[in-house]
């Protein structure tokens, strides 16, 4: 498939499904509670959000100077924001990081280490979110109850998560037979041991990471609280890593669609309204995409005739 076309089916996919939500429930209400959202937790929010880009930028940098690349502190911020601006607005959500990637290997000259360090950034971050869901899945009384309600047992979830697992596993190995992409993975394993997975190095990664996929719960358990949800911060947080889980699928634009849907099932789940999940899951949407915005800036700056 043309990239053209893998946009479009990008765009459409979140059309879809956020037009079947519409049909599905009562989008007046949804449009009321994001009308009425409470300023002061939107504050919250958004400072939340840029926060988790710095760390995100932080964890980048230290990523890089593990490969033995160089990259300022403000460089790092700067290109991380651009990045964060090219995921929200274009389709597949990592299309930014791969702009990123480029940009950073245009300046170092160092191609490969300038891709690998934002491939394993970004895999220890998809990591925490994983292990995040799970053990709020495995060990949260809210969850539980919630799963008990949909007849879903923990043995289920640890099956799944083991035969998930071992599909990852396997689509590596079968990569690997390949002779260019065995060589490219060996490489990426290489610097994986340097930059991650070590005794030293590890640690920090991993709290990191698990710092950032919190901040964004935060961001969206502010969220919650800014459309008066019927929950405190600490069940919305809960609600929240999952949600972040289903924006994965690259399959749709920053998440659209697929964030609003999980939301809107999870929130039934434990028995609030839907209508409240789709409206948090849009918020939650509308403020990391502002939080985004000082990419903006920062490509009208380097993109001005000095």
């Amino acid at each position: 498939m043309s990239p053209r076309r893998r946009a479009l089916l990008n765009w459409l996919v979140s059309a879809v499904v956020l037009l079947a939500l519409a049909a599905w429930l009562d989008w007046r209400e949804i449009l009321r509670g994001l009308i009425v959202l409470n300023p002061g937790w939107l504050a919250l929010a958004l400072i939340l959000a840029l926060g988790q880009t710095v760390l995100a930028a932080w964890r980048w940098r230290y990523t890089c100077a593990r490969l033995g690349l160089t990259l300022s502190p403000r460089q790092a911020i700067e290109e991380y924001f651009l990045s964060s601006l090219a995921n929200q607005v274009l389709p597949g959500g990592v299309l930014g990081d791969a702009w990123r990637a480029q940009r950073h290997a245009d300046a170092s000259q160092k191609v490969g280490p300038a891709w690998r360090s934002v491939i394993l950034e970004r895999a220890s971050g998809q990591l925490a979110v994983v292990l995040i869901t799970l053990s709020v899945l495995i060990f949260s009384p809210t969850w539980q109850a919630a799963l008990e309600r949909l007849g879903i047992a923990l043995p289920v979830l640890l099956v799944a998560a083991l035969v998930l697992s071992g599909l990852i596993a396997l689509a590596i190995v079968l990569l690997a037979r390949n002779r260019t992409l065995g060589t490219a993975l060996a490489i990426t394993w290489q610097d994986a041991r340097r930059a991650l997975l070590n005794a030293r190095d590890l640690p920090f990664q991993l709290l990191s990471s698990l710092a950032i996929v919190a901040t964004l719960a935060a961001v969206f358990a502010s969220a919650g609280q800014a459309a008066s949800v019927a929950a405190g911060f600490g069940v919305l947080w809960l609600l929240a890593v999952p949600v972040l889980l289903a924006m994965l699928i690259p399959l749709s634009v920053a998440g659209w669609g697929f964030r609003e849907a999980a939301a809107a099932g999870i929130f039934m789940a434990v028995g609030l309204s839907p209508e409240q999940g789709v409206t948090v899951a849009a918020a939650y949407g509308l403020i990391v995409l502002a939080a985004s915005l000082p990419g903006a800036l920062i490509l009208i700056r380097t993109r001005r005739p000095s």
